[in-house]
């Protein structure tokens, strides 16, 4: 789920470089993409993706940084949810930044708002800069200690998804 209002976002490409990492994606949510249709509660496509993301084993949600915090259009979509409505699934915060200045900003503002809505978050959350997001480096770290927490995933389709904003 990619949160980024510009559609194919370098948030965007973070988030694939990632979902890469972890063994490839099924579904990919650029929310640019539904922008008109979030506030439209009648939109079955987006009541279509909420439901797709609600029944993933593994959603990595994606931002960049917007004032401290994650972008109104990926909230848009989280109030989609109701409330426990992440419950089958582990969440990955992910958002980007111009700087370290916002690392905290996903670990206190998304991981939050993961939970709220019932996704376990088995891992730290993961802040990148902006100017290091194609860099695998930027990653490294972050995934030696990760990936011994998150799920094994089946290579059974819809089962891992990007969400980004």
């Amino acid at each position: 789920m990619v949160g980024n209002p510009k559609p194919r976002s370098r948030t965007y490409e973070s988030a694939l470089t990632l979902a890469d990492r972890l063994g490839g994606a099924d579904l990919v949510v650029d929310l640019a993409d539904h922008a008109p249709e979030l506030f439209d509660w009648d939109s079955s496509t987006v009541t279509d993706l909420v439901e797709q993301v609600a029944g993933s084993l593994v959603v990595i949600v994606a931002s960049p940084t917007y004032k401290a915090t994650y972008t109104g259009l990926l909230k848009a979509f989280l109030d989609r949810f109701p409330h426990q409505g992440l419950g089958a699934v582990a969440a990955i915060p992910l958002m980007l930044g111009a700087s370290p200045a916002h690392s905290l900003a996903p670990e206190l503002g998304l991981r939050q708002v993961l939970v709220e809505l019932g996704a376990s978050v088995p891992t730290r959350a993961l802040y990148v800069l902006d100017a290091e997001h194609a860099e695998p480096a930027a990653y490294d770290a972050w995934f030696a200690t990760a990936q011994q927490h998150l799920p094994t995933l089946p290579t059974a389709p819809e089962t891992r998804q990007v969400v980004s904003a």
